[in-house]
């Protein structure tokens, strides 16, 4: 996805590489990407690379650099390093290698030179090592492009933006939203899926409210052409929303981040767009204006993160019953962590891929609400029938909170 968009932002000769896309483009190219990619996490601009043999070669490559092209001498920087070989296996040795060689090359005679800034640096340096070659690039983004400005609460297991842009993009809510479709999500926490989903049907850069950047304190900025993009990306945005809006609705079962998913979707300028209400999934049932079908996501809680496995089996349950009954002519999509629950909705899946939210992965199952894609009547598994056999009152079992949690779906269920 990420080399589609790459290439759709107008990069060159792109092609993919381990968890990153490398290709050719202008500086025009560069802010594009900045501006307007909703799933890089950083855009890197390569300024050299060389071969190195050990901690002296990497200074003296690094040394090399005009460095008075990038930074000024009373400027602050911030120096990361990744990967191994040539003698370096400590990344903060190799930082401070780097790091050095970038000061002395620019410290005056009158004993002037940058400074380091973790933070919010003038400009932050990233150099790879890999196999003894050494690539030395400028971070243009600064912090993480999914950071996009407007989340600034968030529940117990967020979801980053740039990957619920790619949970929407694979899901094909791009299509849907061009044909005129709703988007819905029975979970939807703090509003991440919503808000996203809307700044695509709006044509909204994702990193429009940006208001500082890796590149905007570097030497070779071009201020010009950086606001001209940027002016244009503004006129999208302001054309996209006065077009009408589409019905774009959440529900939260959790009353305390009601307000929370109301402030970022306030924050994100999306309010006249989104609407979300508290409601349990057992009593989910999207009702469009105008009758029209769209896309239901959803990430349902993580067993590892937010109860034991037991209750979360009652929320698929629910989920897909809901769906089969409120949702017909729908597309689905659920991001989930445990494929083996995503069985109990008893709608099949007709595509799954394999993504990772962090460290934790996942699928994302996209389905069709369509009669012919339900499963009924499924028998259990030989295991599940020894286990069932072996332990008839389940519920026993139940935590606390599982428990409670149960009886809740119950009481909607009747």
């Amino acid at each position: 996805m990420l080399l589609d968009e790459a290439i759709g932002l107008g990069l060159e000769e792109a092609r993919e590489q381990t968890s990153a896309i490398r290709g050719f483009g202008s500086m025009e190219v560069a802010y594009r990407l900045c501006l307007w990619s909703r799933l890089a996490n950083r855009v890197l601009l390569v300024i050299d690379r060389f071969a190195t043999e050990n901690a002296e070669t990497l200074y003296d490559g690094v040394y090399r650099v005009d460095w008075s092209e990038h930074l000024d001498a009373t400027g602050t920087l911030a120096v990361e390093f990744s990967g191994h070989g040539s003698g370096i296996d400590n990344t903060h040795f190799g930082a401070l290698k780097v790091k050095d060689a970038i000061v002395d090359r620019l410290r005056t005679p009158a004993g002037e030179r940058p400074s380091v800034d973790k933070l919010n640096p003038d400009l932050r340096v990233h150099l790879r090592l890999d196999r003894g070659q050494a690539v030395l690039s400028l971070d243009l983004s600064g912090h993480s492009l999914h950071q996009r400005g407007y989340r600034l609460q968030q529940g117990a297991a967020p979801l980053k933006e740039n990957l619920a842009a790619a949970v929407l993009i694979r899901a094909g809510w791009p299509r849907i939203a061009a044909a005129g479709g709703a988007l819905t999500d029975p979970m939807c926490g703090v509003g991440t899926f919503l808000v996203e989903g809307a700044m695509m049907a709006a044509d909204i850069a994702p990193n429009l409210r940006r208001e500082r950047w890796g590149f905007s304190a570097w030497l070779g900025h071009v201020p010009a052409l950086w606001n001209r993009l940027h002016d244009e990306a503004q006129a999208r945005a302001e054309a996209g929303m006065a077009r009408q809006p589409l019905w774009i609705r959440g529900y939260e079962a959790d009353p305390r981040l009601i307000q929370p998913a109301k402030n970022n979707i306030e924050r994100a300028g999306l309010a006249s767009w989104i609407r979300v209400y508290q409601g349990d999934v057992a009593t989910f049932e999207p009702r469009p204006d105008q009758n029209q079908k769209g896309l239901v996501i959803c990430n349902p809680p993580y067993g590892e993160r937010l109860g034991d496995e037991a209750s979360l089996v009652y929320l698929y349950q629910n989920l897909g019953e809901r769906l089969r009954q409120a949702c017909l002519g729908w597309e689905a999509a659920v991001l989930t962590s445990a494929p083996d629950l995503g069985k109990r909705m008893g709608i099949r899946s007709h595509k799954q891929y394999a993504l990772f939210n962090g460290a934790l992965p996942c699928k994302l199952l996209l389905m069709k609400i369509d009669p012919e894609q339900f499963v009924t009547g499924s028998a259990p598994a030989a295991g599940e029938r020894n286990a069932a056999s072996a332990a008839p009152v389940t519920e026993a079992r139940l935590s606390e909170s599982a428990q409670m949690f149960a009886n809740r779906l119950r009481k909607n269920l009747r």
